[in-house]
């Protein structure tokens, strides 16, 4: 990297900072601080939506399959995304906007309490945040390892940079910062991704290479389905992120919870979709052309960075780095703030009294430090890593151990059709599909891809239906509270 490279990158930084301390001014409780009051417009709720659903791992991690596979790494994870996020709109973004509005829920879970009870949010709000805070130490050693590839910065001092400049923006501007630094992010990553689009497009044929590349490339690397990639695991990831990306994954819920009504949260997922069938079409079509330009590399890890060295000028490096950093930062900022939240509202007052009776300030102060925490231990972990077994593996474990057993009764318990289902049915559907992951995992010596990510997901599933059908536990309070959430108040005003 040159000087020029560094000051687009410092004053990436900056940028974010100045965000946060802006975006301070406008947090007053902490219900701004975790859902900003749900003054947040749909346009840029989608938009945030998109970007804190990836980080680095997608040029990592990502840009491996690519290398080695080509269309079927776009097919197994932005196509399902995209689509999932697309149903959703239809079936949760609303009935999340209710939860803050009619119910005044801040945190994803507080939901949970009402709709079962404690133990179950306990048992889920417990195994979501231990497992989260590992999950988001592989992000910081995936952009630590993109710096290390682009200037030689050692891991360790990779992650400092970057935790230190998300804590100060996510600690200080809360949601706020969060989903206003996305848009920053989301700016400077289109102009970075749109100069390698051309960059490579410019280096074969032009336009036409969009079509002319797949002969050239390596048999097999133009199809949907490759290798371990099957129809099986496609569908398998279509389930599970249909689940995660309308709210499994607690951030995104944030989002449509921050929206003004419940319409605009469905317009904020519905462009959230359409990015994820398009943008990352733009990203990857260079990782698919990679093996034609950077070929035999002996880690494929290491192919986006080959990429920019090879093809870009000076300064358009540096805003290629500060692209990769704004998807990292965007998804662990959001992570934390979530967390947070998780924490402060659902967590803490059970194990400490004074916690709740602290007072609206003190409330918030809490919510900062408890941001704060959560960030810096997931640095020590990533950084007490040094860099080791980067990061597909274990986010799509960590995915497929968590999706289902915290998912299905958080994402079901919204909908009518499940009125049945009590706390027994939550807490065992948790329960066995942890188990089962472990066992398909660490055990089933001849599981595959597809049966990791799958089975937890389809057992907590499974189980959570028949429990319901077989031990029914609704009660009228209980349905009183899904019916509010299933009631739509601006249908009934258009009717009226």
């Amino acid at each position: 990297m040159a000087a020029l490279d560094w000051s687009v990158l410092g004053a990436y930084f900056l940028v974010m900072i100045g965000i946060g301390v802006w975006s301070k001014k406008r947090i007053k409780t902490v219900v701004d601080f975790f859902t900003a009051g749900g003054r947040i417009p749909w346009w840029l709720s989608g938009i945030s939506h998109h970007m804190s659903g990836y980080s680095a791992v997608m040029f990592v991690a990502f840009a491996a399959v690519a290398y080695n596979y080509g269309l079927a790494m776009y097919v197994w994870w932005a196509l399902t995304i995209g689509i999932g996020v697309g149903i959703g709109a239809f079936v949760w973004a609303a009935r999340w906007n209710r939860m803050r509005s009619k119910l005044g829920v801040v945190s994803p879970l507080e939901y949970l309490a009402r709709r079962y009870n404690l133990p179950t949010q306990q048992v889920l709000a417990y195994s979501g945040a231990l497992l989260k805070v590992v999950d988001i130490a592989a992000k910081w050693v995936a952009i630590a390892v993109l710096l290390r590839g682009f200037a030689g910065i050692p891991i360790q001092w990779g992650i400092l940079l970057t935790g230190a400049v998300t804590l100060v923006y996510i600690t200080a501007g809360g949601l706020w910062a969060d989903v206003l630094t996305d848009f920053g992010q989301f700016v400077i990553q289109g102009i970075a991704g749109v100069a390698m689009f051309v960059a490579v497009m410019s280096h074969l044929d032009g336009v036409s290479t969009l079509w002319t590349m797949w002969d050239k490339l390596p048999e097999g690397h133009g199809d949907p389905f490759a290798g371990p990639y099957t129809t099986t695991f496609f569908l398998a990831l279509l389930f599970i992120k249909t689940f995660e990306y309308n709210g499994g994954m607690w951030n995104l819920a944030q989002r449509y919870m921050a929206s003004p009504s419940g319409s605009d949260a469905k317009r904020s997922a519905l462009l959230s979709s359409a990015l994820w069938l398009v943008w990352p079409l733009i990203l990857f079509i260079p990782m698919f052309a990679a093996p034609l330009i950077v070929p035999g590399l002996a880690n494929a890890e290491d192919a986006y960075v080959r990429l920019a060295q090879t093809l870009l000028p000076q300064g358009i490096v540096g805003l290629v780095l500060a692209g990769f950093f704004s998807h990292t930062m965007a998804m662990v900022a959001s992570d934390a703030n979530v967390i947070s939240s998780v924490i402060t509202r659902d967590i803490a007052p059970l194990i400490v009294r004074r916690v709740r009776e602290l007072t609206s300030g003190s409330q918030l102060l809490f919510a900062r430090i408890t941001t704060f925490t959560f960030v810096l231990i997931s640095m020590v972990i990533a950084i007490s890593t040094e860099g080791q077994g980067v990061v597909l593996k274990i986010v799509v474990d960590l995915v497929a151990a968590t999706m289902g057993p915290i998912s299905i009764p958080l994402m079901l318990g919204m909908l009518p059709w499940f009125k049945r289902c009590g706390p027994t049915a939550a807490i065992v559907s948790w329960a066995a599909g942890l188990s089962v992951w472990v066992y398909v995992k660490w055990i089933l010596e001849s599981a595959d891809q597809a049966m990791v990510v799958g089975i937890p997901l389809v057992t907590s599933l499974v189980l959570y239906v028949a429990i319901g059908l077989l031990k029914p536990e609704s009660t009228p309070a209980r349905d009183a509270l899904v019916d509010t959430l299933d009631n739509d108040p601006e249908q009934e005003h258009a009717r009226a």
